[in-house]
């Protein structure tokens, strides 16, 4: 038997203004959450799957603004079992982060998966990333935690925007670093595909690599 949830209900109605023109408060946004527990007590042995679509303001319940915006979708496959539950989290889409080298926004995909084990124990424990311990009286599970982790780590540690790394991106970086370069002749390369790249943009890539 499989259960759906759409998560999508959850968003329209965060967007949803309160009469006199206020909008939802940050209370209000930690309830909207509670879409993302899951009260397996009540579920049947067998496998059950969740979706959720996630978008920017989920990120404001963990105060993290790294993302300009963000569409990624979850699907989440949870298989109850006599003693223990399985949890398969997959997330794809794409999140809108700024470059480190030039501060240029741009498209991150993402393509994450996430396999989680949950036992049931004296007391809570969730040392293990891929483990998790709950006490025999507990009743439901807060998903949200693994799906924000599951996003936010899935995003490379150094972000470049790809027009840096086949050398097309326009950018006030690279005017800059032309004021600053030696007036020199400077001889244009081509990267793997035969397209024209402008050799500055290899001193940036230098400077990331040797972050």
């Amino acid at each position: 038997m499989f259960i759906k949830n759409l998560y999508s209900i959850y968003l329209i109605s965060l967007r949803l203004p309160f009469p006199e023109g206020r909008t939802l408060e940050k209370d209000d946004v930690m309830k909207k959450l509670a879409a993302f527990l899951i009260p397996f007590v009540g579920l049947k042995q067998g496998k059950h799957e969740f979706e959720y679509l996630i978008d920017r303001e989920f990120f404001e319940h963990f105060e993290y603004d790294d993302f300009n915006s963000a569409n990624v979708k979850i699907d989440l496959l949870f298989e109850k079992k006599s003693t223990i539950m399985e949890l398969t989290f997959k997330a794809v889409g794409v999140v809108n982060v700024n470059c480190d080298l030039t501060n240029e926004p741009y498209d991150q995909s993402i393509d994450a998966e996430l396999t989680l084990v949950v036992k049931f124990g004296d007391s809570f424990n969730d040392d293990n990333e891929e483990l998790l311990i709950l006490p025999h009286s507990e009743y439901q599970l807060n998903v949200a935690q693994y799906i924000y982790e599951l996003i936010v780590l899935s995003v490379p540690l150094k972000r470049v925007h790809p027009g840096v790394l086949d050398g097309t991106l326009k950018s006030e970086v690279l005017e800059k670093l032309e004021e600053l370069s030696p007036k020199e002749d400077q001889d244009i390369e081509e990267n793997d595909n035969g397209e024209e790249i402008d050799p500055r943009w290899n001193k940036l890539k230098k400077l990331l690599n040797d972050k």
